[in-house]
């Protein structure tokens, strides 16, 4: 007779992994889309990450035990996610005389301009602190996060973020040669 209620206690344990993962998907999904945007550049890659996240966050959701840290994990998987793209990937090299890179940017106004210098001094940045920077600043992740996403300890990762705002800050200054200039 155990047997008989056995089948509606699976039926509930499921029902409620669903309703888990369905908030999930809903909190998260757009934080999860913009960081795959910025780790692989590509809105279709960034969206076959995002599924593939929350595939594998589906198959393991037991193993979440803290809600608070719903979002560490699921950027953890994502990072994964992207790391394995490129142990199955093989690339097709090309010479680069072959290929055409327009060196120009199309934009329309000042604030456009001003965003495409940000973004391209911060992908100058070295990865080690580019990638801190980026989960604070996309994910607002605090460094206690950040450290457990990128499983460095806490001071690396407060190390790193200061030594990335101040590269990005001289980065950004204008040049020691051009002070002055334009007031005589």
């Amino acid at each position: 007779m155990g047997n008989f209620f056995r089948p509606a206690r699976v039926s509930l344990s499921m029902k409620t992994k669903q309703i888990k993962y369905e908030a999930l998907v809903r909190a998260y999904s757009d934080d999860l889309y913009r960081y795959g945007v910025w780790l692989c550049r590509d809105p279709n890659i960034a969206e076959d990450l995002v599924q593939e996240t929350f595939l594998r966050a589906w198959r393991s959701l037991e193993s979440l035990k803290d809600q608070g840290a719903a979002k560490a994990w699921l950027i953890t998987i994502l990072r994964r996610e992207n790391a394995r793209r490129f142990e199955r990937k093989q690339f097709d090299l090309v010479d680069i005389e072959d290929s055409y890179v327009p060196d120009t940017i199309s934009v329309g106004s000042e604030q456009e301009v001003e965003n495409y210098l940000l973004r391209r001094k911060i992908n100058e940045l070295e990865p080690e602190y580019r990638e801190p920077l980026m989960l604070q600043v996309i994910g607002g992740f605090s460094g206690e996060e950040i450290s457990g996403i990128l499983e460095l300890n806490k001071n690396t990762v407060m190390t790193r973020l200061f030594r990335a705002r101040n590269q990005l800050k001289e980065a950004l200054e204008p040049q020691e040669q051009y002070r002055g200039i334009e007031n005589g």
